[in-house]
């Protein structure tokens, strides 16, 4: 799980918060850990002996905006790990109908923000538009994006 913050301030007594963050974690109940904390150029890293559910995400998140070392309002995301996968989307038409002007990234971005199917899906990159062959007018588009190291999202979307 990663929190990204100033993490200058934070870094002074990592023990005394994973302590803290353990102390959080078991006033709800739960048997996630936090094992230690890393801190890299723009994240605090926490690891933990499980994957955490979303009350743990919750808790880890108030205890951090609580300490006295982090501004809330530097707290810009609380996230699991992510992996990135691609989709292909094939059978596409390359061309609009009746004109010569093809499909752009754009356009692709604005179909997918509006259709529901697409709800839980975060692109990691702008989607790719390779027409199939110089003759035909469909075109495959790959979409890149943030998943879990599950691929729930990816396998939600599919089936």
């Amino acid at each position: 799980m990663s929190v990204h913050v100033s993490a200058n301030n934070f870094i002074k007594d990592l023990s005394m918060h994973v302590f803290n963050i353990n102390r959080s974690l078991k006033n709800i109940k739960s048997s996630t850990m936090a094992d230690y904390i890393y801190i890299d150029s723009k994240s605090i890293i926490i690891t933990t002996n499980n994957v955490v559910s979303p009350s743990d995400l919750q808790a880890i998140e108030k205890y951090v905006k609580s300490t006295s070392s982090v501004n809330a309002d530097q707290v810009q995301s609380l996230r699991l790990p992510q992996s990135k996968l691609y989709l292909k989307i094939v059978s596409i038409s390359y061309l609009y109908e009746a004109t010569n002007t093809h499909i752009t990234s754009k356009e692709v971005e604005r179909i997918l923000k509006n259709n529901h199917i697409f709800n839980d899906i975060v692109l990691a990159s702008k989607p790719r538009i390779v027409k199939v062959s110089l003759k035909s007018n469909m075109a495959i588009i790959w979409i890149d994006i943030w998943d879990a190291q599950s691929s729930s999202k990816a396998k939600s979307f599919i089936n």
